[in-house]
Formats: structure tokens, C-alpha cells, sequence
């Protein structure tokens, strides 16, 4: 028999942590983890869009990392869980520094703000940095109020921000549309 999708256990409005506590679906862990998994579907996106032109590369890599994220911020901080959750480190930020570099190599001196727009691989990955900055702002509330997620998280999540914004900018140029400046009305 094939597994079933749905289970009911969450037409109250509750859903479990890793570790079996049952919290509202409006928790704020819930919510993180939420915002994670659709900044994740919009990196998806931009890889199907950036794929073919070969300047994806790096996108399947952070797909995994957030939901190694993801993944953490399912558990429940107050119970040892039998699931191993793999870790984030040093290296998974250096990674995003050193794409932000070798793109910013090529790239023409930003002279003023950018729309988010000029392509619709670069449209595209301007949601997934506004998703990153909400999922960035969600996680953290979260240590605010508890102190248990892994400022490497946050990290991650800031410099995430900044590689999805000159990824953009770096599509833009690659794929030959125009950067279109901020003309603020007078």
C-alpha cells in the first residue's frame, strides 16, 4: 500500500515538532520552518530558470543547506531527538562569500538602487532574497525569545541575502538584459 499524504493529525490546527510536542501551527518555529521551505521552492524556481545557462551551480547546494535549516528548526530545542540533523558550518557561508567575489569580479559598479527586475531569472531571485530576509527576520524572533538556534543560521541567512541579490545583478548581465536604476521621482 502506498503511504498516504494526508494523516488528519493537523486539521485542529496543531502540528508536532521533531521530539513529539504538539504545537499551533501558528507557532513561531512553525512559521520559520514554513518561510525556509518556501524561500527553498523559490530557489528552485531560480535554478529552473538559471539551469540551462549554466550559472545555477551553487543553488542546488544552498537548496540542501536550508533544508538542513529547515530541518533543525523543526526540532524541538527541549528534547533529545534520535533524528540525525545534519549541521551547518563555517565553510557553507564562505561558499556564498567567495560566489558573491568571483561574481562581483565581472559585474559593473552598482551607481545607484536597482529595481528588482530586468529578467525574469532576476525578478525571480529578488523574491527569493525578500523570502530570505522575512525567513532571516522569523528565525531571529525565535533566539530572541528562547536563545536556541544556531547563530550560524542567521549568518547563513544574511550572507544568503546578499549572494541572491548578486546573483541577480550577475543573471542579469550574463544572460544580456539591462539593470534597470532606481530613478526616484523629484
Amino acid at each position: 500500500m502506498a503511504f498516504k499524504i494526508y494523516t488528519k493529525t493537523g486539521d485542529a490546527g496543531k502540528t508536532s515538532l521533531i521530539g513529539g510536542t504538539k504545537v499551533s501551527k501558528s507557532h513561531r518555529r512553525i512559521e520559520a520552518y514554513g518561510t525556509i521551505d518556501e524561500l527553498n521552492c523559490f530557489v528552485g524556481l531560480c535554478f529552473d530558470h538559471l539551469k540551462s545557462h549554466n550559472i545555477a551551480n551553487v543553488l542546488s547546494e544552498i537548496q540542501d543547506r536550508l533544508f538542513t535549516i529547515g530541518s533543525e528548526l523543526a526540532c524541538d530545542p527541549n528534547k533529545e531527538t534520535k533524528l540525525k540533523i545534519p549541521d551547518l558550518h563555517e565553510s557553507d557561508i564562505e561558499l556564498l562569500e567567495k560566489e558573491i567575489d568571483k561574481m562581483n569580479e565581472v559585474l559593473p559598479e552598482m551607481k545607484s538602487f536597482i529595481l528588482p527586475a530586468g529578467h525574469v531569472a532576476a525578478s525571480t531571485l529578488h523574491v527569493a532574497r525578500c523570502v530570505c530576509r522575512r525567513a532571516e527576520r522569523c528565525i531571529v524572533r525565535i533566539q530572541k525569545k528562547e536563545s536556541t538556534v544556531d547563530p550560524l543560521i542567521i549568518k547563513y541567512l544574511n550572507r544568503l541575502s546578499d549572494y541572491l541579490f548578486v546573483l541577480a545583478r550577475f543573471a542579469v548581465h550574463q544572460l544580456g538584459a539591462v539593470e534597470i536604476p532606481w530613478k526616484a521621482r523629484v
